[in-house]
């Protein structure tokens, strides 16, 4: 049951066309309600209902914790900026802090680095009260500050979305996984890629990083392990902290398949095993990544496996491998969007290092 509620009142005609775009992007999360002027969406992070009165919009949101309410007023707070172009009316009333430092956010200070394999580097944190940060998704934002430069967070307005630093105390921001973490004793693991000779900012990071240095980071968010009989993995490097952690938390009563693409056997790095557990790895020995088509192909190989009951495909990759799975899963598979998620990591020759698409 949800515990926590907010609400808002913004009094503008255009707020019809914002909240029927939010059902649009979200139909599958509607909950009907009779009522020509109600609305009601039961989102991941928490529900949001919304009720036409005159010109004005009334909006409320619920959620089980103070982090996933102020998620769920950054969605209201987004659609009200992207159609009203302003959210200068938009003030929130009841629970959740008003304005300040973001209780989704830590400071995060570098205690060891560890190269794990040649193209990758595992960097372990300290900060105080990870708790909320060891479940509710597998992923969070890493916030880098400028280099010699005394970092500015970013801070929560009265709107609910975040401001951010900008000019020489801009921030670069980059999606990464938590791959482990022990929040009694105050650390978290987080594993980077590495990119020798390009500008890649987390990766120049993680390189060069020395016990001491302070980064800060904001979630947890990007959903939790997907939950099936029979779990299809499917990834490359910037997947393997992922499927680590996936496969770490593997029921006993899941079998799991996870094909990986690495650069060549130098970079295989120890994962979980188990008698339900089997691990392909996929050289593409000094092809780039994103190019040689070896998890679409792998996939294809195992068509057979789509007719399987309880079966949930879960892969994350370069952009292009991305739309060729997700083509194979959607239309060659059939398979509904409850049995796949599959993710863009990262997409060469676009800065930034994580995104480019997903489900």
């Amino acid at each position: 049951m949800d515990q926590l509620s907010a609400q808002t009142r913004i009094s503008d005609e255009g707020m019809r066309s914002a909240i029927e775009h939010l059902r649009t992007e979200h139909g599958e999360f509607e909950i009907e309600t009779g009522a020509a002027d109600r609305w009601e969406l039961r989102l991941y992070y928490g529900s949001l209902s919304a009720t036409l009165d005159g010109n004005a919009m009334l909006v409320r949101v619920a959620a089980m914790d103070e982090t996933c309410l102020s998620y769920m007023k950054m969605t209201v707070a987004g659609q009200v900026a992207q159609h009203l172009g302003t959210t200068s009316g938009l003030r929130w009333e009841g629970d959740g802090s008003d304005a300040g430092t973001p209780v989704f956010f830590r400071e995060i200070t570098v205690m060891s680095s560890t190269r794990i394999s040649p193209h990758m580097k595992r960097l372990r944190f300290a900060s105080k009260d990870l708790g909320r940060f060891t479940h509710g998704g597998l992923h969070m934002r890493l916030l880098l500050p400028p280099r010699g430069r005394r970092p500015v967070w970013p801070t929560l307005g009265a709107d609910g979305l975040l401001v951010w630093p900008s000019g020489e105390d801009a921030l670069t921001v980059r999606v990464y996984t938590i791959r482990a973490i022990d929040a009694a004793s105050g650390w978290l693991d987080v594993d980077f890629v590495l990119h020798p000779g390009q500008d890649t900012p987390a990766a120049a990071f993680a390189q060069n990083a020395r016990a001491g240095d302070v980064i800060g980071m904001i979630g947890p968010g990007g959903g939790e392990a997907p939950e099936a009989q029979i779990l299809l993995l499917a990834g490359d490097d910037t997947a393997l902290p992922a499927i680590g952690r996936i496969l770490e938390h593997l029921p006993p009563s899941t079998r799991a398949e996870a094909l990986i693409e690495v650069d060549g056997p130098d970079d295989r790095i120890a994962l979980p095993q188990g008698e339900n557990i089997d691990i392909t790895w996929l050289y593409r020995h000094g092809r780039e990544a994103g190019t040689a088509g070896l998890l679409p192909a792998a996939l294809r190989e195992r068509s057979h496996v789509a007719l399987a009951d309880g079966l949930h495909v879960w892969a994350g990759c370069e952009f292009a491998d991305f739309r060729e799975i997700r083509k194979i899963v959607r239309k060659e598979w059939g398979l509904s969007r409850d049995r796949h998620l599959v993710t863009a990591y990262w997409r060469r020759g676009a800065p930034g290092e994580n995104g480019g698409g997903e489900e």
